[in-house]
């Protein structure tokens, strides 16, 4: 239960500095891990990043003190750290759906950002298959995007990136000649969101051609690029076998960094995260699965 204790310590402290700087340094130290380490967790579990949930707690108190109607707007958005009235409303109006002076009037909806309370529960007693692997160094080949927001605004981007790049997509199976076999990249993670990829593994030949004087040329590189997954050592997770195991994997994320990871002797890698689909067909299409790379380090 040690990691239980030690996140809701670092809670409680968040909790207790919303109207301060919060060093993130500080934060992971009350639950007794790295900066990094503690941010990965929190956003797996939480699924938002640490700066959006204290961003989002401020604003949801910061409309609790305009809808009394003592304070300043200008008081109120320097108490909370911002630098500007206009900063503020912006913020603002994005999360509450009215400007600061309109939240003082009687009528108008706010909304409320609860702070975060853990709770134990039984959890656990259920087989989790994985294996751990040492993995070379791999380039692959793909198109990026750069996801931002909370959680829905994430996974709306992400749809609409997978529905309306399907050329992309195709012409990567092609060069690749593998169409069963599909890779997510998420990488450069931090408080703004993160890179997603879309990707496959290219021959040696097709990387480095097609981003000269190739076939494809400088049409490729338009919408290309090849990216480089370092070595590193990988715990792998499989999710069960369906037709569309695209989006089951998350449950098996957060299932993997609230049950193995605080079990297991390791903490989370600064190191891309890969998704690996097997995009099987015919008879076997319902026997599709996604494996989960989490990139993990000795503690």
């Amino acid at each position: 239960m040690d990691w239980i204790t030690g996140m809701q310590k670092a809670i409680d402290y968040i909790e207790s500095k919303l109207t301060e700087e919060i060093d993130y340094e500080k934060v992971a130290a009350e639950s007794l891990s790295s900066s990094y380490h503690f941010q990965r967790v929190f956003s797996i579990l939480c699924g938002y990043s640490l700066g959006e949930y204290i961003r989002l707690r401020r604003l949801s108190l910061a409309g609790v003190e305009l809808a009394k109607g003592k304070e300043k707007v200008i008081d109120i958005a320097m108490k909370y750290g911002y630098d500007s009235p206009d900063s503020f409303a912006k913020a603002f109006q994005k999360f509450h759906g009215i400007t600061p002076s309109q939240a003082r009037t009687d009528g108008n909806m706010l909304k409320s950002f609860s702070r975060l309370s853990i709770k134990i529960s039984l959890e656990g007693g259920s087989i989790m298959n994985y294996r751990i692997e040492e993995k070379e160094e791999m380039v692959l080949t793909g198109f990026k995007r750069h996801f931002l927001g909370i959680p829905d605004e994430r996974m709306e981007q992400e749809k609409e990136m997978y529905v309306n790049t399907r050329p992309l997509q195709y012409i990567l199976q092609g060069l690749s000649g593998d169409v069963v076999n599909s890779f997510d990249i998420i990488t450069n993670i931090d408080d703004n969101g993160y890179d997603f990829y879309i990707a496959s593994q290219l021959s040696e030949y097709c990387r480095n051609n097609l981003n000269k004087d190739g076939v494809l040329g400088e049409e490729f590189a338009k919408y290309y690029e090849n990216i480089i997954i370092p070595p590193c050592k990988y715990v792998v997770f499989e999710t069960e076998r369906c037709a569309y195991p695209t989006m089951v994997f998350l449950d098996l994320r957060r299932k993997i960094a609230s049950e193995w990871l605080p079990n297991s002797g390791y903490q989370l890698k600064n190191a891309p995260e890969l998704v690996v689909t097997h995009w099987f067909e015919g008879e076997m299409r319902n026997q599709r699965y996604r494996e989960l790379w989490i990139p993990i380090e000795k503690k």
